[in-house]
């Protein structure tokens, strides 16, 4: 929908204030005025509506900080009949469809917003930290517009068909007291501008506040779901309003920038850091005003943006920039250092992949602008700054300090190995370029090594300028890649089939969750589909899922049986596949479940759930779980964590988790609304992912682990017996994987690696006890043999090199070697032939071995090489004679093939190639 009629939009209040409906002839939107003869809309945007008329001259009454704006926006609210709730997590935990909170209605969709459970309160006020990387190379130019990190205070009302709290005309007065009664602004600069919202899956018309060129809030009603093209009505019309805290603070002190009212001795503090001491204080206050044209998501670019301040303030672009690219850099600093710090605080990981690849993003930006002002080993220091700074209003933050440090400085680790590998990744890019007759670095290229490789395109910059490569770095480059990775993945709904054949009969009565240790039961079939798939009135297998196998066994009817292999939910029926002969509908049938099989699948279960907590101490508050598959023998478990863990680190996870065994802790299951589990154990609940449905099932392993959880469960920890990590690996970058297994299956574990080390005792013929230390010497000693070996091995090479030296034959000023190395293995060709172009540079070496195929090592000297002469190319020739093939670099290649028959003439073949390549020549 491009646009809402007038009617959306005109509200009595407008008519009872004098404010009238315009067009504005620039931007072409629509917009609601106290003065009938204003032309524009008054916004300071890229369209050139207007400028900024706040800065050194602020409209409020006061001056205030961001949390005294914080406090009067939820106190008004609060005095006009407002719950105030607490702000939710910045990580949205509870949404499967994003990974972050960018709006403080994402805490209420789509539960509430769609009618599911009820809000917290009605009407609420809340204000709501948020992260929104769409804009993320705005920040800085626009001087405090746009932020990767801020607070949006939103006062929410849902109203339904049995309830109207308020809609919009109360919207906008409460809005338009807040702005005027309470802050002071007078009431005819305040514009309101028509507008469409869309986010989060929902829509409707909106009008946001301007005041003095700046946008402060966005007072959104939205009553539209989006499917696909359509807006589909919502049975909740809910009032989104979003009031940016940092705008307001910023309009209310007049300041140089957002920045300067939002983060003020830290700014000062970077700014000092760095040297920058002489700031043009007059000069940056006259292109903050004009930075409203800002926006390098637009048509034009960011050079172009400056050129035109430049040109309105009567200076060079090159003179604008030189004054205010430090102060620019430093904007940007201030943001994304407390972005990283909130982003870390709430567990994530950085890494190459979803909401991780974007706070390693975050990280590795700050970097390229600490790096502009020659301050780049400050991070953790201004990330302390940080943490000192919020934790008063969120401490979360000052507890996780320890290891956001850590993590930060594994990540800062990282990226110096990556800008060292990344010179020669680079060369070797522009190399390959360059023979393609190009004489710049493409975008897309540009992109793949940051996506691909975590090399920022600055770096590459400077690494192809000494290539003789061009790199033109998009503005918005970084906003183009976070763009990439933002939305989470989507959930991919498993085909309907057989839905439609179930949608009739009730839900199945799932006997597993009123009675997990239920093995044998009796139940009356519904119905059976194709001829294999029954279904039950109530059952005690268990259907895949949560990571869970499902339950196996059989039914008994009528003395037949049908063996149970699977079972599977459609919708709330649970579907029995069954082999061999299957009943009737409507006949009981006796149904026994593989209770081994299961009972190993419930103590594992319970043990992934036990291991997630053990490792979150043992490793930090910042570990999630990344996955988990629950089988009979072993499971694995998938967590969040920065490095690979070690010995150390697993023995402890292993032994606090097995502490939870013994202590035979009671395991609880119960069912509560969604906003109740919430409310009473947070958003740690969602371990395994997003739970849907009215109610979610809390599985409870005393204060140990709290889970939203569908699975099966003993009933105490004690009957699992015992826990075995078996190993660990790195799955991916940020993400270890834990290898386990438990009960029986574990104490088996352990057998078979006893046996391995009772074998090992065996053939090392000493007791077990001195098994570690034996095998110590016989390392060391293999050692010793080992580096004796090399020694011989070099000591031959330099007098097989002499001897095939003085044996060589001079074509056209070279020495070319050329034959068959009898008795030697890959490792002494390679010796020797180096040794003979150490010794001679104008050597050309190929050096065969004859087994039951021919191989061959070619080695060019430097001198040789200058000549002409390439390894890889008499490599690929002599193999192909060979019947094989071969390649390499012009100094070093290998090959061979299967027609050891043709060897000798292979061998002859080498001392032609040069001949040819010189005297052809």
């Amino acid at each position: 929908m491009e646009s809402f009629p007038e009617e959306e939009y005109h509200l009595p209040f407008f008519d009872e204030h004098g404010y009238v409906r315009k067009k504005c002839p620039r931007c072409k939107e629509h917009f609601w005025t106290q003065n009938p003869d204003q032309k524009l809309c008054g916004e300071a945007t890229s369209y050139g509506c207007a400028e900024y008329t706040f800065i050194n001259n602020p409209p409020t009454r006061r001056a205030y900080s961001v949390d005294e704006l914080r406090e009067l926006f939820l106190s008004f609210f609060e005095r006009n009949g407002h719950t105030r709730i607490k702000p939710y997590p910045i990580v949205a935990r509870w949404r499967e469809d994003l990974y972050f909170t960018n709006a403080s209605i994402i805490d209420f969709q789509p539960y509430v917003t769609e009618g599911v459970i009820p809000p917290p309160a009605n009407p609420l006020v809340i204000c709501q930290p948020c992260v929104r990387f769409v804009d993320v190379d705005n920040v800085g130019p626009t001087f405090g517009r746009h932020l990767t990190i801020f607070e949006m205070g939103g006062h929410h009302a849902f109203n339904s068909a049995n309830k109207e709290i308020y809609w919009k005309d109360q919207t906008v007065r409460y809005e338009h007291e807040f702005v005027t009664k309470e802050l002071g602004v007078k009431s005819q600069e305040v514009i309101y501008k028509e507008g469409i919202w869309s986010g989060g899956g929902n829509a409707g018309p909106d009008v946001e506040s301007i005041v003095r060129g700046l946008e402060i809030d966005t007072l959104v009603f939205m009553k539209y779901k989006v499917v696909g093209e359509q807006f589909i009505e919502l049975p909740i019309r809910t009032v989104d309003t979003g009031y940016g805290v940092e705008r307001y603070a910023w309009l209310s002190q007049g300041s140089l920038s957002g920045f300067h009212a939002v983060y003020g001795e830290i700014l000062e503090k970077i700014l000092g850091v760095a040297g920058v001491t002489d700031l043009d204080e007059k000069l940056v206050a006259e292109a903050a005003k004009l930075t409203g044209l800002m926006d390098v998501s637009k048509v034009q670019g960011l050079g172009e943006r400056w050129a035109l301040i430049a040109e309105i303030m009567g200076l060079t672009q090159d003179g604008l920039l030189d004054a205010v690219s430090p102060v620019v850099n430093a904007f940007a600093i201030a943001d994304h250092t407390k972005c990283v710090a909130f982003l870390l605080a709430e567990g994530i990981v950085p890494s190459n992949i979803r909401d991780g690849y974007l706070a390693r993003l975050m990280i590795r930006r700050t970097y390229r602008f600490l790096r502009a002002l020659s301050i780049e080993d400050r991070m953790l220091d201004i990330v302390d700054m940080q943490i000192a700074y919020w934790s008063k209003e969120f401490p979360h933050l000052k507890q996780m300090q320890d290891e956001i440090n850590t993590i930060l400085g594994v990540e800062q680790e990282k990226f110096r190995d990556t800008i060292g590998r990344g010179a020669d990744l680079t060369k070797r890019i522009a190399k390959e370029l360059k023979s393609q007759g190009a004489d710049e670095i493409p975008v897309e290229t540009l992109t793949e090594l940051y996506d691909s490789h975590g090399l920022p395109p600055e770096i590459v910059d400077e690494t192809a300028r000494t290539e003789g490569l061009t790199v033109n770095i998009p503005d918005n480059f970084y906003g183009l890649v976070a763009d990439r990775h933002l939305g989470a993945p989507q959930v991919i709904e498993e085909p309907s089939s057989g839905l439609e054949e179930v949608e009739d009969l009730p839900d199945t009565r799932t006997l597993y969750y009123e009675d997990p240790y239920v093995n044998e039961f009796e139940a009356e079939v519904l119905r059976i589909l194709e001829g294999k798939r029954v279904v039950l009135d109530e059952t005690a297998f268990y259907p895949e899922g949560g990571g869970q196998l499902a339950d196996q066994g059989y039914i008994e009817f009528d003395g037949r049986r049908a063996e149970i292999f699977d079972v599977q939910k459609l919708g709330n029926v649970i579907v029995h596949l069954a082999e061999g002969a299957v009943p009737e509908v409507g006949q009981r049938v006796h149904g026994v479940i593989d209770w081994d099989r299961r009972f190993s699948l419930m103590r594992h279960h319970t043990a992934t759930h036990i291991l997630n907590g053990a490792t979150r101490r043992v490793l930090g508050e910042h570990v999630w779980q990344a996955g988990a598959h629950k089988d009979v023998e072993r499971s694995r478990l998938d967590i969040s964590h920065y490095k690979r863990l070690t010995a150390e680190e697993i023995q402890e996870i292993e032994r606090l988790a097995n502490e939870i065994v013994r202590k035979n802790l009671p395991v609880e299951a119960l069912w509560l609304p969604r906003e109740k589990a919430e409310n009473n154990y947070g958003f740690r609940l969602y371990q395994g992912g997003v739970v849907p449905g009215r109610e979610i099932r809390i599985v409870n392993i005393g204060d140990w682990d709290i889970e939203a959880d569908g699975g099966t469960h003993v009933r105490l920890t004690g009957e699992i017996g015992l826990i075995k990590i078996l190993h660990t690996e790195r799955i991916q970058d940020g993400v270890e994987r834990l290898i386990f297994s438990a009960g029986p299956s574990a104490i088996k574990a352990v057998q078979e690696s006893e046996a391995k080390l009772l074998r090992v005792a065996e053939l090392l013929e000493v007791p077990l006890e001195k098994v570690d230390r034996t095998l110590e010497n016989f390392v060391s000693e293999f050692k010793k043999i080992r580096k004796d070996r090399e020694r011989l091995i070099e000591r031959v090479a330099e007098f097989e090199a002499g001897r095939y030296l003085a044996t060589s034959k001079k074509v056209s000023g070279l020495v070319v070697v050329s034959d068959i190395a009898e008795e030697a293995d890959a490792d002494q060709i390679i010796k020797i032939a180096s040794e003979i172009v150490e010794l001679d540079p104008k050597a050309v070496v190929a050096l065969f071995t004859v087994d039951r195929s021919a191989r061959v090592v070619v080695m060019v000297g430097q001198e040789a090489v200058k000549l002409g002469i390439k390894a890889d190319d008499i490599a690929r020739d002599v193999s192909s004679e060979l019947g094989g093939g071969g390649s390499g670099k012009p100094d070093f290649a290998q090959g061979g093939g299967s027609l050891v028959a043709s060897v000798h003439r292979a061998v002859s073949m080498v001392e032609e190639a040069v001949r040819e390549k010189l005297e052809g020549d």
